[in-house]
């Protein structure tokens, strides 16, 4: 499934300049180091984190996308710096769990 399709199904608000990417599956985490060590390349990753290092995690993993989620507020340095290393950001007002049920719907694993 393509990033673009599940940003419009969902309603997700997006942050960065999207780049349509092919979605693998889903990971949830607020621990990068989880992210390192046992996300795959073109996940969705569902966090809480805003601070500048879920660039560095979703880049070195190539994670099709980073949603956060709780509506919370992502600072301008870290969007800047996504769009820098292209790294698609998005935003929900849903928690993970809500949204990852959503996603589930709409056919991820």
């Amino acid at each position: 499934m393509k990033l673009k399709e599940i940003i419009e199904k969902l309603s997700l608000v997006t942050l960065t300049n999207v780049e349509d990417k092919e979605v693998s599956g889903v990971f949830i985490s607020d621990m990068l180091s989880d992210v390192m060590s046992s996300a795959e390349t073109g996940n969705i990753w569902l966090t809480v984190q805003t601070h500048k290092n879920v660039v560095s995690a979703a880049n070195l993993i190539d994670i099709a996308a980073v949603i956060v989620t709780n509506g919370k507020e992502v600072p301008e340095g870290t969007v800047e710096l996504a769009n820098r290393f292209h790294v698609n950001i998005l935003s929900s007002p849903l928690s993970s769990f809500q949204l990852a049920s959503k996603l589930v719907e709409a056919g991820l694993k």
